[in-house]
C-alpha cells in the first residue's frame, strides 16, 4: 500500500500517479514522464538528499556513479535502498530515479541487487556508458532476475558517452526496444542522455563554453532519440554560476529538439525548465492551429492556411507536441 502522499494527484491517470515516484502496479509500458531537468544527487550525501523536496526538478537521479567516490559506493546504494524502503524523502512532483554504475565497471550488478532489493522501486534506472546490445542484455537479465516479469515497467535512461556509442547509437536504440518488447519485460527505454564530458575526453576534444566541439554529437543524439521515440536530454552546463550562458545553451537545445537538460546545481533548475517549457504565445499558437485543423478536417480539406502560412501535417504534429509538453509537465 502506497503512503498517502502518493494518492494526492487525483487529476492524473492511475498509472501516471503511481509511477511518478515508486512503481508497484502492473502496466504494459512506462508512462510518459517529463524530464525537462535531470538533477543528480549523490546517494551517499544526506545533506544533498535532504534538499530534494525543494529542488523542483522534473527528474531527480539518486546517483551511484560519477557523483560518488569509489570508497562510498556501498554507502550510496544502501542509502538509496533505505530511501525507497522508508519513503523518508518527499519527492513532491519530482520523479525518483537511480543511476547505477556502468556494466563494464563491475559494480552494476551489485548496485542493482541493492537498489532493486525491495518492494518499492524507482520510476526509472539510468545506465551510463552504454556501448551496445551486450550491456543492455546484462541490464535486462539482472533486472528480470531481481524483480521478475509482469510488474510495471521501469523506464531505462541510456547514456551516450563515447565515440563508439555515438556511431552505434541506432543499433543501441533498436536493441533496447527489442528487449523491451519481450513479454513481461521489466524495463522500457524512455530517454537518451548525452554525456558530454566523457565524450569529449574520449575523442580528445577541449571543452569550451561555445560547445562547438560537441555540435555534431549533440545533433546525432537528438536525431536518434526522436527516430526511436525517446526523450533527448542535453549536456551539462558546468559553470553553474554563469546563468546567462546556461540560459543560452538550454534555449539552443530546446530549439534543436532536445526535451530536457542535465543540471548539477539547484540554481540551474528553474532556468532549464523554463527553456524547455513552451511560452504562452507558443501555446496559444498551437491551440488555435489545432482547432483550425479540426475544422478543416470536418470539411474534408488537407493542407490549409493559418495566419498567412500554409499548414501541413508536420506542422500540425509540432503543434500537438507543444500541447503534449505543457499538459504532461503541469
Amino acid at each position: 500500500m502506497l503512503a498517502p502522499k502518493f494518492h494526492r494527484m487525483i487529476s492524473k491517470p492511475l498509472s501516471v500517479r503511481f509511477t511518478k515516484h515508486f512503481t508497484t502496479a502492473t502496466t504494459t509500458n512506462a508512462p510518459y514522464t517529463p524530464r525537462r531537468s535531470l538533477m543528480y544527487v549523490p546517494g551517499n550525501d544526506d545533506r544533498k538528499v535532504s534538499k530534494i523536496p525543494k529542488l523542483g526538478a522534473d527528474c531527480v537521479c539518486l546517483d551511484c556513479e560519477d557523483g560518488v567516490a569509489l570508497n562510498m559506493k556501498e554507502s550510496a546504494r544502501n542509502n538509496i535502498r533505505d530511501i525507497l524502503d522508508t519513503k523518508r524523502v518527499e519527492f513532491n512532483s519530482s520523479e525518483c530515479s537511480v543511476r547505477v554504475n556502468s556494466v563494464d565497471s563491475g559494480m552494476c550488478e551489485t548496485d542493482l541487487e541493492v537498489v532493486l532489493g525491495g518492494e518499492n522501486l524507482p520510476s526509472a534506472l539510468h545506465l551510463p556508458k552504454v556501448g551496445g546490445r551486450e550491456e543492455l542484455e546484462f541490464m535486462w537479465n539482472v533486472t528480470e532476475k531481481l524483480v521478475g516479469r509482469g510488474r510495471e515497467q521501469m523506464g531505462l535512461i541510456m547514456f551516450i558517452e563515447t565515440a563508439r556509442s555515438l556511431i552505434d547509437i541506432d543499433q543501441i536504440c533498436k536493441a533496447a526496444w527489442d528487449l523491451a518488447r519481450q513479454p513481461g519485460s521489466p524495463l522500457c527505454p524512455v530517454a537518451l542522455v548525452f554525456g558530454s564530458d566523457d565524450f569529449a575526453a574520449d575523442i580528445g576534444a577541449t571543452r569550451t563554453k561555445e560547445n562547438v566541439e560537441l555540435l555534431l554529437a549533440r545533433q546525432v543524439v537528438v536525431t536518434a532519440a526522436k527516430a526511436h521515440r525517446l526523450q533527448a536530454i542535453d549536456c551539462v552546463y558546468i559553470d553553474y554560476k554563469d546563468q546567462d550562458g546556461l540560459k543560452r545553451q538550454a534555449e539552443e537545445g530546446a530549439r534543436w529538439g532536445f526535451t530536457g537538460k542535465q543540471v548539477i546545481h539547484p540554481g540551474q533548475v528553474d532556468i532549464v525548465q523554463a527553456a524547455f517549457t513552451p511560452n504562452k504565445e507558443r501555446v496559444e499558437w498551437a491551440t488555435e492551429l489545432l482547432r483550425t485543423f479540426e475544422e478543416q478536417q470536418l470539411e474534408g480539406k488537407g493542407a490549409f492556411t493559418f495566419r498567412g502560412h500554409m499548414i501541413d501535417m508536420p506542422t500540425v504534429k509540432q503543434a500537438q507536441n507543444v500541447l503534449d509538453i505543457v499538459g504532461k509537465s503541469s
